[in-house]
């Protein structure tokens, strides 16, 4: 008869306590790093003796945007930006879904149409936002072109790679049950794509507020490009900061909601 060994004890609740603490470092990870740069910045504005004109610091930051809050300007201009950014990625992410399937399903007309694709990715999109204003005007449409010019690129790419990932066998296997070109699609090649599609997605919900700032940039009288433009020229670094921040805080945003959608959308491969 075999000795139970009073020594083998359950190493089951070890992977679990490990998994807690590693959640816990993750959660402190972004207070600490934070507090440290609070640090490092006021610590430079004490031993570089920097004016507030040059570097402000993170009091002189807090209070201006304090005061863009009470006001309004700091909401209005944000909600401006956000309605560009995700415009712009809604309208990037239909024609790049729509070409790109496309051009995974046709190798002829991927060689026909791919030199030009590329070829407008060489021109930087700072050159082209200032014809864009002329073409369409300061407003919205202007901004939103630019948005989806800029995410555009990475979100064709990525379908094309998750279309064209999907193995021949289950293509094989689709044909023999007979499924139509729509079954097949929604039962086979969405669901194969989806990972790399939301992939792209992520780098354009990012991308797509730098296009939004570079079109404000250009040309516009609102949003947070023209806010940072505006207090550039009254030397108000203060809220260059606030708008800068206020930036960050979309594009997290929007990175974040991404990264959920994904969570919920590839629930069934976990």
């Amino acid at each position: 008869m075999a000795i139970a060994n009073p020594l083998n004890t359950s190493i089951l609740p070890e992977p679990a306590f490990k998994s807690r603490s590693l959640r816990t470092r993750q959660l402190l990870l972004l207070p600490v790093s934070l507090a440290a740069l609070l640090i490092v910045w006021q610590s430079a504005i004490w031993i570089m003796e920097y004016p507030a004109f040059i570097l402000p610091s993170p009091a002189r930051v807090w209070g201006r945007m304090l005061i863009a809050l009470a006001d309004g300007a700091l909401i209005r201009h944000t909600a401006v930006t956000l309605g560009e950014s995700l415009s712009g990625l809604a309208v990037g992410l239909a024609v790049a879904g729509g070409l790109g399937y496309l051009l995974a399903q046709s190798r002829m007309l991927e060689r026909i149409l791919a030199p030009y694709i590329v070829a407008s990715q060489s021109v930087p999109v700072v050159a082209i936002a200032p014809l864009l204003v002329i073409w369409f005007g300061s407003g919205i449409t202007s901004k939103v072109l630019i948005c989806a010019l800029i995410v555009f690129f990475p979100v064709l790419i990525n379908v094309i790679v998750g279309v064209r990932s999907v193995e021949p066998d289950l293509h094989d296997m689709m044909r023999t049950l007979r499924a139509s070109r729509w079954q097949t699609f929604v039962h086979l090649e969405l669901p194969a794509a989806m990972p790399m599609v939301l992939g792209g997605l992520k780098i354009g919900a990012t991308l797509s507020v730098i296009g939004a700032v570079v079109g404000e940039f250009v040309g516009s009288n609102s949003g947070l490009g023209f806010l940072i433009t505006a207090a550039r020229g009254q030397f108000d670094t203060s809220l260059v900061f606030v708008a800068v921040i206020a930036l960050v805080v979309i594009a997290m945003g929007m990175y974040g909601a991404v990264a959920l959608l994904e969570k919920l959308l590839l629930a069934w491969k976990d």
